[in-house]
C-alpha cells in the first residue's frame, strides 16, 4: 500500500496551493480518502473527507469555502484545492485511505508553509 502526497510548498497569504495524492496497493474505489494535517505542538486535524463514490465531502469549519477535496477514481488520485491561503494553514498534510474504520492507511506527508 502506497500514498504519495505531492504539491506542498511555500506560499504568500491569500495564495493557492493544489495537494495531490497518489494511491497504489489497495481498491482506491472502495476507500473513503482524506486529508488531515497537523501544525508543530498540535495535533492531527481532519480537514476534509470525501466518500468513496465521491459524494458528501466534509470540511473543516476553518477551511469551509477556501479548500475543496475530489478525486478521480480513475486515475487512483485525491486532491485538495487550497484557495485564500493563510498563516494557520501552514502545518504537514497528509492523505488517508480509510474503509469500515478497521482499513486505514497514511502517507508521509507534504509541507505547507503560508508566509510572507
Amino acid at each position: 500500500v502506497q500514498l504519495v502526497e505531492s504539491g506542498g510548498g511555500l506560499v504568500q497569504p491569500g495564495g493557492s496551493l493544489r495537494l495531490s495524492c497518489a494511491a497504489s496497493g489497495f481498491t482506491f474505489t472502495s476507500y473513503d480518502m482524506s486529508w488531515y494535517r497537523q501544525a508543530p505542538g498540535k495535533e492531527r486535524e481532519l480537514v476534509a473527507i470525501i466518500t468513496s463514490n465521491g459524494g458528501s465531502p466534509n470540511y473543516a469549519d476553518s477551511v469551509k469555502g477556501r479548500f475543496t477535496i475530489s478525486r478521480d477514481n480513475a486515475k487512483r488520485t485525491v486532491n485538495l484545492q487550497m484557495n485564500s491561503l493563510k498563516p494557520e494553514d501552514t502545518a504537514k498534510y497528509y492523505c488517508n485511505a480509510n474503509l469500515w474504520r478497521v482499513y486505514d492507511y497514511w502517507g508521509q506527508g507534504t509541507q505547507v508553509t503560508v508566509s510572507s
